[in-house]
């Protein structure tokens, strides 16, 4: 079963996502280590999401969101993983967030990844965050089967999305978006000085969305000392003191992966000190963690835009992207489905082949054992037997589509004395066969393992 712990703008204030996105390495590791039935783990961690992906024995008796008190699987210690790992109190995690079970997972994602779910509705971003979060999952050797399915699924979904609907068009970037609310107080970009701190994951775009629409003076600071390679590969000035590159700008932009706030009103008000420091000032801040100290906005002539305000001042997208995308994650959920459906009746369909063609083989052994020896006859034989088994696997995933893949497996077992066991190789979305896959599950498929 899949299961889904998510917590973003929509459920928290982003000070509290922000605490758990600080510590998402923590967690990563937590679920690197030994956790008893947890088959598979993926993270993504954004500036404002912080989601949890597991795979856990069991599935969910109702599709959907649940209480936490219903979950099918232990949602206490689940909360407790993440609780520990972050410092937050469980019933913190709980109220920061929502547990997702089964398909309802699978929505969900697919909704993110095609950013319906964003601050900013069809923002582009996302789509690269959950499929990095995707490989760094498969580098850690954390993704099962179920997971990389649902993941690749979403990010063919997230692709149809933008190729296929206007919605990238009508919802627009977390920086564009800053920017447009910035330039209500810009007279005129072209002379005004700007100061980019950090070189984290917004400066690239910051620093191209800042030039389309006209700036020529950008400088960057670093805390971290990448502010000289960052500006000779983008052909900006480097800044070596933040406060007197603060006295200097007009706008800052602030963008940095720093744990910790850079630009507070102590650093203000030594920057306004400073002789022929400029004395108003906008200050955009995009990190997360915060970069900047909310107080600030109360230092005389400086504003504050941060991601609490562009949340509550983000613009409706156009009706009809919106809708013609959530068409399209309504088709990947139907896909997903189908493939889920025809998983509870693949071992029962591999099983029945087995037998068929075992059968045959014993046939023919024995007609050569007699002396007969005919190519074609054997050739045709199994092109019987293959066109025999094919009504038997259409009607297989007919049955699972409509909920009945039981009736199968109890058919194939009643009239052929065949044993279905619980799980059978499956050829998976890169050919892997499954039984025989990397994470060297045996048995009947529901033993327990460690992530490593």
């Amino acid at each position: 079963m899949l299961l889904c712990f998510s917590s973003s703008h929509r459920t928290a204030a982003l000070d509290t996502v922000e605490r758990l996105e600080r510590r998402t390495d923590e967690v990563i590791a937590r679920l690197a280590g030994p956790v008893d039935g947890i088959r598979g783990s993926v993270v993504l961690s954004t500036c404002n999401r912080f989601e949890v992906y597991l795979e856990v024995p069991g599935s969910a008796p109702v599709a959907g969101e649940r209480p936490w008190d219903a979950a099918s699987t232990d949602p206490v210690a689940f909360v407790d993983t993440v609780a520990s790992a972050t410092g937050l109190d469980a019933a913190d995690v709980r109220d920061a967030g929502i547990l997702l079970h089964g398909e309802a997972v699978a929505a969900h994602v697919f909704s993110v990844a095609s950013g319906l779910e964003s601050v900013v509705v069809g923002e582009g971003e996302i789509a690269g965050q959950v499929r990095r979060a995707l490989e760094s999952a498969r580098e850690r050797g954390t993704v099962s089967r179920e997971l990389e399915r649902v993941f690749q699924l979403a990010s063919r979904t997230s692709r149809g999305v933008k190729n296929r609907t206007e919605l990238s068009g009508a919802g627009r970037s977390v920086v564009r978006l800053a920017l447009d609310m910035a330039s209500t107080r810009v007279t005129d970009w072209s002379q005004t000085r700007v100061l980019l701190v950090g070189t984290g994951r917004y400066a690239g775009a910051s620093l191209a969305a800042l030039r389309s629409r006209g700036v020529h003076d950008v400088r960057v600071y670093s805390r971290t000392g990448r502010a000289a390679v960052f500006a000779a590969s983008h052909g900006i000035a480097a800044a070596d003191d933040l406060v007197a590159a603060l006295a200097g700008s007009d706008v800052v932009v602030a963008c940095s992966t720093v744990q910790s706030v850079l630009v507070e009103p102590a650093t203000l008000a030594a920057a306004r000190a400073m002789p022929g420091a400029l004395q108003r000032r906008l200050i955009i801040d995009l990190g997360l963690p915060r970069n900047v100290d909310r107080a600030v906005a109360s230092v005389p002539d400086t504003e504050l835009i941060d991601l609490e305000l562009l949340r509550t001042h983000a613009p409706l997208p156009e009706f009809h992207a919106a809708a013609d995308a959530r068409a399209l994650v309504d088709e990947a959920l139907a896909d997903y489905r189908r493939a889920t459906a025809e998983d509870a009746v693949t071992p029962a369909l591999v099983a029945l082949r087995s037998h068929v063609f075992d059968v045959l083989d014993a046939e023919i052994d024995r007609a050569r054992a007699r002396g007969a020896d005919s190519t074609q006859t054997e050739a045709a034989l199994r092109h019987l037997a293959g066109v025999l088994l094919h009504t038997p696997s259409v009607r297989a995933r007919e049955l699972a589509a409509d909920g009945r893949a039981d009736e199968f497996v109890h058919a194939v077992t009643a009239l052929f004395g065949v044993r279905v066991p619980r799980s059978c190789p499956v050829v998976g979305l890169h050919g892997e066969r499954e039984g025989e896959d990397r994470r060297g599950d045996e048995g009947d498929g529901t033993a327990r393992r460690a992530i490593s």
